[in-house]
């Protein structure tokens, strides 16, 4: 019985263990606030990406603005390959990245060595 109830511990704990470390989670989806016919957005660069997935409006240009607050040098650079940008990001300051007018679709942004991510999704 001790051995039956020992077996059923481990396995819970092990399934445990890979859903914490391998589930995949829903990230939280931040909108763009829109004035004068620009959207825009503020991510905070801090062991990652703050929100890390924005949405914008489709045809409408936009600002995406970095506050990097991580001194790691991972995260010195932001990578836009579908818009075919690399900004390099000012510790302690905001740095604004500009999208002109762009289609729906999901697009990944990553830091410079793209261990960090996260997502543009345009609708």
């Amino acid at each position: 019985m001790d051995k039956m109830l020992s077996l059923g511990l481990s396995v819970v704990t092990v399934g445990l263990i890979v859903w914490w470390f391998f589930g995949k989670r829903q990230a939280a989806v931040a909108m763009a606030t829109q004035s004068g016919g620009v959207q825009q957005i503020e991510i905070v660069v801090d062991g990652g990406y703050s929100p890390q997935v924005v949405q914008l409006k489709a045809g409408v240009p936009a600002k995406l603005i970095f506050d990097r607050q991580d001194p790691s040098s991972c995260l010195e650079e932001v990578s836009l390959p579908d818009f075919g940008i690399t900004q390099k990001l000012a510790l302690g300051q905001k740095t604004t990245v500009e999208l002109k007018a762009q289609v729906a679709g999901t697009y990944k942004y990553t830091c410079g060595m793209h261990m960090f991510s996260g997502q543009v999704v345009v609708k």
